[in-house]
């Protein structure tokens, strides 16, 4: 059976900088042998987490939307990769709404102590990111939060592709190099795994 491996699109602009570098990560992964699975955030409908605490009560979320039915593709992955851009140093509204909604996740592990993935699963996640600006702490928010969330999910953060400078819709196309580091990671996110 092959591995699966997620593509999390957390870019509202269709088209944009980590929409090109996901898919060239996930065209390597699916030349490794990889079963893909995309997932494009700005088309589902999620409502921001309402911090009502049933999850911490029944291990669940109770918001009825699209998140109902991305959890069970938290529970089947083997590996994941998270893309979005930086605004205002920040992940767009749309990826974080979506790890918010990933409470339920972490009261699950943490406080039912119930599994998120098999039993001594090694699943992987990654991390692409692109940002406008040069600053040299552009990222140091957003990885955090992207490392608490893979551990919510049980995935350990193995590795990221992080760009400054980047901004114009497909100015990505305009450096090679990255696209084959975005290509790469892709190929090499479960080797030695499967």
């Amino acid at each position: 059976m092959k591995k699966k491996i997620l593509g999390l699109y957390g870019s509202p602009r269709r088209d944009g900088n980590t929409d090109i570098l996901l898919k060239e990560a996930l065209r390597g992964a699916r030349e490794a042998g990889f079963e893909i699975k995309e997932v494009f955030i700005r088309g589902l409908r999620i409502s921001p987490c309402s911090e009502c605490r049933e999850c911490e009560a029944k291990g669940l979320c109770v918001i009825d939307d699209d998140m109902q039915g991305l959890y069970s593709e938290f529970f089947g992955m083997d590996g994941i990769i998270l893309a979005s851009p930086i605004f205002f140093y920040g992940l767009t509204a749309q990826t974080k709404m979506l790890i918010d909604r990933c409470q339920c996740m972490w009261a699950r592990k943490y406080m039912f102590k119930k599994p998120v993935s098999p039993e001594n699963s090694q699943r992987r996640g990654a991390f692409i990111s692109v940002g406008a600006t040069k600053g040299q702490r552009l990222f140091d928010g957003v990885v955090l939060t992207v490392k608490y969330f893979f551990d919510a999910i049980d995935v350990v953060y193995y590795k990221d592709l992080l760009l400054r400078g980047i901004d114009g819709r497909g100015d990505i196309k305009n450096h090679p190099d990255e696209l084959k580091m975005a290509y790469a990671l892709g190929k090499e996110l479960l080797q030695g795994d499967s």
